[in-house]
């Protein structure tokens, strides 16, 4: 027990560039996000850190996001229509839940952030460190 009191679970709370977006995610106040190379997370800058659908809540916005899919079409790519961002998807690697840009937090609830890299150029050979 002594590891969950070192790391606890906290809301997070975050949002797109101009706030019309809002959304809060129940993590370790610790986080290990992946930073991946494939095509897309390589041209946003996108750090991930992935939840399940149960630990995500959408606060505000959702007549403001858009979608996005494209490859095999199971991602669902949602960026805000209006400044553009992409603040959380659902990945392909878990369509049952989220990822969320750590970039995208608000300041002031993640004690530790570790990133480790992702070889997503190459996911098939790689999804199973994921999992």
């Amino acid at each position: 027990m002594t590891g969950l009191a070192a790391n606890p679970v906290v809301s997070h709370c975050g949002e797109c560039h101009c706030g019309a977006v809002r959304f809060e995610v129940r993590a370790p106040s610790s986080i290990m996000a992946y930073e991946c190379n494939c095509s897309i997370c390589a041209k946003s800058g996108y750090l991930h850190l992935l939840v399940a659908a149960r630990d995500f809540t959408l606060l505000s916005g959702a007549q403001a996001l858009q979608s996005y899919t494209f490859n095999t079409g199971v991602a669902r790519h949602l960026f805000c229509g209006v400044c553009g961002v992409k603040s959380f998807y659902v990945p392909r690697s878990h369509p049952d839940g989220y990822s969320v840009n750590v970039r995208c937090l608000d300041p002031g609830t993640v004690r530790h952030l570790s990133i480790e890299a992702f070889d997503g150029a190459n996911w098939e050979d790689a999804i199973d460190r994921l999992r």
